[in-house]
């Protein structure tokens, strides 16, 4: 596919960003907090892949229908209004940059197998965090393009451990055959246990509606964002369920759940030796190469909302580059700000509060998006289509079914995030109104 200058981001870079976003830090450690929940965690991840595959079916056609950028802001504006539309785009814009926090400290965490002083000295490791920000960001500044190719390189380099366990399982199964698979018990499963280990898979496919927000640094958005979005979720759900049940099924429960490098303690089991050196150096490449795809998130979603008229002009400015520096500014700002505030506390308990504020944010635009499509069926915006309106449905299932899972905790954070965007909205419909009287 021919990529043009003004529009940079092709079929495979729209891809990689896709997969590299949703593939961050939590495959690594995820098998150690799905273990106590054994065969309820793989029914928990069938539904968190069908869930998300119906999602993602609704942004590529929302993407196919309304190819502008903004994603989620862009999609809901368009059923629902301005209003509507702001607020998503308000919470999400917040969730994105919290989100780059966590990843980011993700990555110092994974670093400090090398440097041990970074687990033990709470400012070193604010600092280390901050300075890893503002390098995904200084990338970011330097074109879509350059944060692309930065993207593909970091996505194919984090798969490489991920392949490599998928291999050992098939191997272990080969070898061994199916005795070695723990044992399928129908009295274990509960409601409960699927429903809590599908919050916990969801939190590792958050991402798969990042290809629709830079829709204009996309070369044919129309055709690329649907098909990078469809394929590059069907393909991280498929590597997340071979590696999660490789690891899940074939090693005890004793040894995952006392596990801190889950992936490296399934390879030393099965006679691999100690493999944690290098895996945390995977880990930490992943959760980087996350973190510079979020980080791109942050800058052209402000910069959506500004060109549209909802958010103050300043932050749409591009860069000679193309590219909207402000925001980055402000989001990586922010995002230094809430690491600084946090630096007291481990790294994990700081990783675990933003990640519950970024789920939140982002479930609500996952609801907004599937009934957005409803809306626009109904008032004829889009073409009706039986099976879009079904699988709509069940994508709203799916997110509502979601907040019912997390908790009350994440949905009123959620909604405190919403509403603390009313009075920027309000400030900038009045700021709207008095421009043209003053300029009169």
């Amino acid at each position: 596919m021919k990529v043009s200058a003004s529009r940079p981001l092709g079929l495979w870079m729209c891809t990689a960003l896709v997969v590299g976003n949703t593939i961050g830090s939590g495959v690594f450690m995820l098998p150690s907090a799905l273990a106590p929940y054994g065969w309820n965690a793989m029914i928990g991840w069938g539904l968190t892949i069908a869930g998300t595959l119906c999602l993602a079916y609704v942004f590529s056609r929302l993407s196919r229908a309304f190819p502008r950028a903004g994603g989620p802001f862009a999609y809901t504006e368009e059923a629902f209004g301005k209003a509507p539309g702001f607020l998503i785009a308000w919470s999400y814009w917040i969730s994105v940059w919290v989100a780059n926090a966590a990843v980011a400290i993700a990555a110092v965490s994974y670093a400090s197998v090398f440097i041990p002083g970074l687990a033990g000295t709470p400012g070193l490791a604010a600092l280390t965090t901050i300075a890893v920000v503002w390098l995904a960001t200084a990338i970011n500044a330097l074109g879509a393009r350059s944060a692309g190719w930065t993207q593909v390189v970091t996505t194919v380099l984090k798969l490489v451990p991920l392949v490599a366990v998928a291999g050992l399982a098939l191997h272990v199964l080969l070898t061994k055959g199916a005795g070695v698979v723990a044992p399928f018990q129908a009295s274990t499963l509960s409601g409960g246990g699927i429903t809590a280990a599908a919050s916990l898979t969801l939190w590792a496919l958050l991402g798969i509606e990042t290809a629709s927000i830079p829709a204009d640094k996309i070369t044919d958005p129309a055709r690329t964002i649907p098909r990078a979005t469809l394929v590059g979720t069907a393909f991280t759900g498929a590597i997340y369920v071979l590696v999660s049940a490789g690891v899940l099924l074939l090693t005890p429960v004793a040894v995952l759940k006392a596990s801190n490098a889950p992936l490296a303690d399934f390879m030393a089991y099965h006679g691999l030796g100690d493999l944690r050196a290098p895996l945390a150096a995977f880990a930490s490449i992943s959760a980087l190469g996350a973190l510079n795809g979020w980080v791109l998130i942050q800058g052209e979603m402000p910069a959506a909302m500004a060109h549209d008229g909802v958010f103050p002009a300043w932050f749409g400015k591009l860069s000679k580059r193309g590219v909207p520096v402000r925001a980055h500014l402000v989001s990586s700002g922010l995002c230094t700000v809430l690491v600084a505030m946090n630096y007291a506390k481990s790294m994990a308990d700081a990783f675990t509060f933003m990640a519950l504020l970024a789920t939140a944010a982002t479930l609500f635009a996952y609801l907004a998006c599937s009934l957005a499509v409803l809306r626009l069926q109904a008032s004829k915006k889009m073409a009706t289509d039986r099976a879009l309106t079904v699988i709509a449905s069940l994508a709203a299932l799916y997110s509502a079914w979601t907040f019912y899972g997390a908790g009350w905790s994440p949905t009123l954070w959620g909604l405190v995030l919403l509403v603390a965007g009313l009075p920027v909205y309000l400030f900038m419909t009045r700021a709207a109104k008095v421009a043209p009287e003053t300029l009169a």
